[in-house]
């Protein structure tokens, strides 16, 4: 009854798409900052591990457990009696499993850096419980639109369209990350911090992609199935390459040098843009559909960071969702059966574009119900302190996901505060006027240098917490402070040693994100400096930061010679 062929080539298969999520784990740490990292980590190992008992325990049987148009069946831990043709019933399981896993997965990159790591486990749970398998009924498990004909041979649409509206829709209802745009609503780029990573992610994942195109065929028999696995796959190769080369000459042409990330980025959508066609398309319609789906991703990319406003830290809409749209639809124009330029009329095309929509209702419709529930009980988003200090150490206890490495980038501590940070909810306590006056009483009483020892120049040090960075600056601006000194660093106070743990060993001090800004005037008082300062500063909570005074003896100013007083005359 089973053949050994098919069942070691699905196996295989499962196996390399298992190790997709090594791939996606890195892209998308190396396509967002390091205070994050260990978060995303976390994230693509927990997708897979929760998904897999959800899709035990419920997904399967939704998707197999019967002929029905709408829905499978209910068949709980996988009970019931199928017939996969070759294949043992647990076989053909684990290799779905995995699929199931990567449309959970796709989620994780555009609702990175501030999303709620509880609400990212909960969702995860819903996707793999309900939502991927009743639309992937429809498709593969004998729904309605496998009756009517539409065609996705590996998951352009069921696995990649699914995980991108998800992200979509996912992104928009948390709203941009904080200082992604400025007040004019110009986006600001925030860099990856590891290229590295996110390219052998990239690789990784081009790698793992012949499993998944080519051991969709759940077989290795016959002289017919060996042809089309190796169709399959030369068609999945040539269609990353082109598009990753279209994605080159675009992002070269449009920006004056090409763009790293992109160029990688145009790989992932020519891999997803060939998946639901790549059985049925000959290597001329494999090359246009890599070629558009390399054109396609550039250009969406600019679209949702710059028209839609929906921030996409890696650009997992513009690949899985704008890409699995269009290869899905792709099929019903290059099928060498039945496509429209293959002289087979509007029929197939037709089909196609009702499975997209029909798909694309579902899942908007359902997750945004499961999103709406998270938002108003646990929450989606993490604070705003949170987001600034970054997931690792609030999420985790991870003080840096690179311990021993010193990572600063003091760039991205200059934030507005007053730019989308509309989070829903406010972590800090206001403090009331004459709690505030009461502070800066404390330090205007506080003993002053000796007179002595006083040459009339002092350097102020203030250090703050990342999200009140911008506050203090415009409180020091209007003063007459315009220029200083900002380092990004870390630090602790004398509430060190919080308990956290790192593999189950306590750590000493919990290291966490500061800004230090450093001014030095003369024309100023250094009391009025203070009282500033203490004010933008205070809310009377822990980690309000410390301002330390010294004097200075001597200033020259490198490039005219002036001295002490007259060298700081354009600083202040």
């Amino acid at each position: 009854m089973y053949n050994s062929a098919d069942v070691t080539w699905t196996l295989v298969a499962a196996f390399l798409v298992f190790f997709m999520q090594a791939g996606f784990a890195l892209c998308e740490a190396g396509l967002t900052r390091a205070k994050n990292t260990g978060n995303i980590l976390m994230k693509n190992m927990m997708d897979f591990c929760i998904g897999t008992p959800c899709y035990w325990l419920v997904g399967f049987g939704v998707m197999f457990a019967g002929s029905g148009a709408l829905i499978g069946g209910f068949d709980p831990f996988i009970r019931g009696s199928y017939d996969f043709g070759t294949l043992p019933v647990w076989v053909y399981a684990v290799f779905q499993t995995v699929f199931c896993a990567t449309a959970a997965t796709i989620v994780s990159g555009s609702m990175a850096e501030r999303t709620k790591f509880s609400a990212y486990c909960c969702y995860s749970a819903a996707i793999s419980l309900i939502v991927y398998p009743i639309s992937g009924h429809w498709i593969w498990g004998g729904g309605w639109l496998a009756q009517l004909g539409f065609h996705d041979f590996a998951g352009s649409t069921a696995v990649h369209f699914v995980g991108g509206v998800t992200a979509c829709l996912g992104a928009w209802m948390l709203g941009p990350r904080i200082g992604k745009y400025n007040k004019a609503g110009t986006p600001r780029a925030i860099p990856g911090h590891n290229l590295t990573a996110m390219a052998l992610g990239v690789f990784i994942l081009w790698f793992c992609w012949f499993g998944f195109n080519g051991g969709s065929t759940v077989s290795m028999t016959g002289d017919d199935t060996m042809i089309s696995a190796g169709l399959i796959c030369f068609n999945t190769n040539l269609a990353a390459a082109l598009a990753t080369v279209a994605a080159l000459i675009v992002s070269w042409v449009r920006y004056g040098k090409p763009d790293v990330s992109l160029t990688f980025n145009g790989a992932l959508a020519g891999l997803v843009a060939i998946t639901a066609g790549c059985d049925v398309v000959d290597p001329f319609g494999a090359a246009v559909i890599g070629i558009v789906a390399g054109v396609l991703c550039i250009f969406s990319v600019e679209f949702f960071d710059k028209i839609a406003k929906i921030d996409d830290p890696v650009g997992a809409v513009s690949v899985h969702c704008v890409n699995g749209c269009w290869g899905t639809l792709a099929v019903g124009l290059f099928a060498t059966e039945g496509g429209l330029f293959y002289g087979g009329g509007l029929a197939k095309l037709g089909i196609q574009l009702l499975g997209v929509v029909s798909v694309a209702a579902w899942v908007l419709i359902t997750m945004y119900i499961i999103f709406s529930i998270i938002k108003k009980t646990i929450g989606l988003r993490v604070s705003e302190k949170e987001e600034l200090d970054g997931l690792d150490i609030h999420e985790h206890g991870l003080t840096s996901a690179y311990a021993g490495f010193a990572i600063s980038d003091p760039t991205y501590a200059e934030l507005d505060v007053n730019e989308n940070t509309d989070l829903g909810e406010d972590d800090i306590t206001k403090a009331s006027p004459e709690k505030i006056a009461a502070a800066v009483k404390v330090t205007q009483e506080a003993p002053q240098l000796p007179a002595g020892l006083d040459s009339g120049m002092h350097k102020v040090s203030i250090i703050v917490q990342l999200a009140k960075f911008e506050t203090l600056k415009k409180a020091l601006n209007d003063i007459g402070v315009t220029g200083m000194t900002v380092t990004q660093v870390m630090g602790c106070g004398l509430q060190k040693g919080s308990g956290e743990k790192y593999r189950g060993a306590e750590v000493d001090a919990t290291l966490l994100p500061k800004v230090k800004v450093e001014v030095v005037v003369s024309k100023i008082p250094v009391e009025k400096i203070i009282d500033t300062a203490t004010k933008a500063l205070y809310t009377g909570h822990i980690g309000d930061g410390k301002i330390f005074v010294y004097n200075v003896a001597k200033v020259v100013k490198v490039r005219t010679g002036e001295q002490d007083y007259a060298a700081l005359q354009d600083v202040e």
